[in-house]
């Protein structure tokens, strides 16, 4: 389950200044989530498409592309290790350091993507992305507005991602094309939910801090890695149910 990562004490603010404070704390949270997706998305393209840089990841040879190189093994991991180390430490960690984890993992991220172009069409990708960015700003602008608590939601969501990640586990071995599908369908539907609550608890955060302190930012480091998350599960999901597959 989605541990507790936030500081849990905020500065609350009343008043007038609420409002601004919230804009401001989200305004954070979407810099930083772009400022990520733009560095994974210009590395998943760079390492995708050339082979020099991606056989640093995977060997490569006159059969083809294979299995994945030591550094390989480490790209694919090490972002794990990385969300571990910044919810674990969030309250040890300064937000420069954060931010810097953060830009590495997404650093880390869009290298491990690069695999999506050797497998899926230029052309099918870009539809696919900019299919997730209206379903991620539609889900997240309901999370904002509405007035319906979604604690109860993002609990069953999360049981839900539990299950979906012990089926994909079981599905490596087994090897069910049916299994996946019914996988990626699911998938979709609890990242587009997990978007909409993600971003009401957000919007609940940025009502009680203070902005301009430490805490504010690491709280804004980690909202964004949430939606981060959000955005490109739900990439992955649309991608293995629509993207168009290379000769």
């Amino acid at each position: 389950m989605e541990p507790n990562i936030f500081p849990q004490q905020p500065q609350t603010i009343y008043g007038p200044a609420s409002g601004s404070s919230t804009r401001t704390f989200l305004a954070s949270v979407f810099s930083y989530m772009s400022t990520a997706l733009i560095i994974s998305g210009v590395l998943a393209w760079w390492f995708g498409t050339d082979m020099g840089l991606q056989a640093w990841l995977r060997h490569i040879d006159a059969n083809g592309i294979g299995g994945p190189t030591m550094l390989g093994w480490v790209v694919m991991f090490a972002p794990l290790v990385l969300v571990f180390v910044m919810g674990g430490m969030v309250q040890r960690l300064s937000s420069t350091v954060m931010l810097g984890i953060f830009m590495l993992y997404s650093a880390l991220t869009g290298m491990s993507l690069s695999t999506i172009f050797l497998i899926y069409t230029g052309g099918s990708i870009a539809n696919v992305f900019f299919m997730s960015a209206g379903i991620f700003a539609l889900m997240a602008f309901a999370g904002y507005t509405t007035k319906t608590d979604l604690t109860k939601l993002g609990s069953i969501l999360m049981i839900g991602l539990i299950g979906i990640i012990v089926a994909s586990v079981i599905n490596m071995f087994i090897g069910s094309s049916g299994m996946d599908y019914i996988i990626s369908i699911i998938g979709v539907v609890i990242f587009t939910g997990l978007t909409a609550y993600d971003m009401q608890k957000l919007k609940r955060m940025g009502e009680q801090v203070a902005t301009g302190t430490e805490t504010a930012q690491k709280m804004a480091l980690m909202g964004a890695l949430s939606l981060y998350l959000d955005f490109i599960n739900l990439f992955l999901m649309l991608l293995r149910l629509f993207g168009g597959r290379r000769d």
